[in-house]
């Protein structure tokens, strides 16, 4: 099991046990995941807790969690590869899913808040000639909050769910299950309120931005700082969201960009490269152009009433794009879209 699947199964474990009945005489538990087993197999051995209940059940007669956010849809064989093998090696599958039962539905009687995985799989082995398959499920008896923290933690150790996705559901629990406090939503979730604002300022971010990213796995929750500060004040806003859009167009570049090229681009876009005066050197007026990050594009060796001369500095470190963003900037002072006829 790797490490990322252990930290899963620690901490839902915790998140079990804190709904779990528990007895009239509270026990000391010890430090330390399998210190906390050992003492709960004792528990259980003794009587002082009851044991969950464990079920072979129907899968059609389970749905997804409203709020699940797996998109079950889009499971097929491949993606569910590994459980197929597994299930077929050991005849059963063997880590059960994570339920609370339904009453006001006659054909449906749990609901599934993790492991909608294992019920496709379930499902399928039982279409392909597997009937004697039933769906394991432990069932639980969970409030929306309770079920929201712990299809967190499953979310945690997935690696198919982006972080932008992750923050949107921080952002719809926060009011919906916190009553729009932080605080109180990052000790439910024992997380620090700076690490919990990362996430909700990610949420926050425009879809127009986000759209510029390729692949919604490529922006990261650690990419917030560099992009939140370029969304203030508003002009700026708009140069970047302007940009953003001519990305998401595959505008300006031959191919998709890496995360650090998208935010490069955006951050010149909040902050077109200026001409800044450089010492004059007998008697010449040069002009050097620099990227918001002091890089140098081109520079203006000469300047007359019907003509400017230009020299770019293909080695300064700067972009094409930039090069191109400077160039505009050129036009628009001597060229103006008055006369551009």
């Amino acid at each position: 099991m790797s490490s990322k699947n252990r930290s899963f199964a620690a901490g839902l474990m915790g998140a079990l046990d804190e709904t779990a009945p528990q007895p009239d005489a509270p026990t000391r538990l010890g430090i330390g995941v399998l210190a906390g087993r050992e003492n709960r197999m004792a528990e259980l051995a003794a009587g002082a807790v009851v044991a969950r209940a464990v079920e072979q059940v129907d899968p059609a007669r389970c749905r997804l969690w409203s709020e699940h956010n797996r998109d079950y849809d889009k499971l097929d064989e491949v993606r569910c590869a590994d459980l197929i093998e597994s299930f077929k090696a050991q005849g059963r599958q063997e880590v059960p899913a994570i339920v609370r039962r339904v009453r006001d539905t006659p054909d449906i009687d749990f609901e599934i808040i993790c492991g909608a995985r294992r019920h496709w799989t379930v499902s399928w082995l039982r279409a392909h000639n597997y009937t004697d398959f039933r769906f394991l499920v432990e069932v639980r008896d969970l409030n929306d909050e309770e079920a929201f923290r712990i299809a967190d933690l499953e979310n945690r150790a997935r690696e198919d769910l982006s972080d932008v996705e992750r923050a949107r559901d921080y952002l719809k629990a926060l009011d919906r299950y916190y009553g729009g406090s932080q605080k109180d939503m990052a000790e439910r979730l024992e997380k620090s309120t700076a690490w919990l604002s990362r996430y909700l300022d990610l949420a926050r971010l425009p879809a127009q931005l986000v759209a510029a990213f390729s692949d919604s796995h490529d922006l990261k929750i650690k990419h917030v700082t560099q992009l939140k500060p370029l969304l203030k004040p508003d002009e700026r806003a708009a140069r970047v969201l302007a940009e953003a859009a001519v990305i998401a167009s595959g505008g300006g570049e031959a191919g998709p960009l890496k995360p650090q090229d998208v935010i490069r681009r955006l951050a010149a876009a909040a902050d077109p490269p200026r001409a800044s005066r450089s010492p004059k050197k007998s008697g010449s007026d040069d002009d050097l152009v620099t990227t918001s990050g002091g890089a140098p594009v081109l520079r203006i060796v000469g300047k007359k009433r019907k003509e400017v001369t230009l020299t770019l500095l293909l080695a300064g470190g700067a972009s094409r794009h930039e090069a191109e963003t400077a160039l505009h900037a050129i036009l628009d002072d001597h060229w103006p879209a008055a006369s551009a006829g």
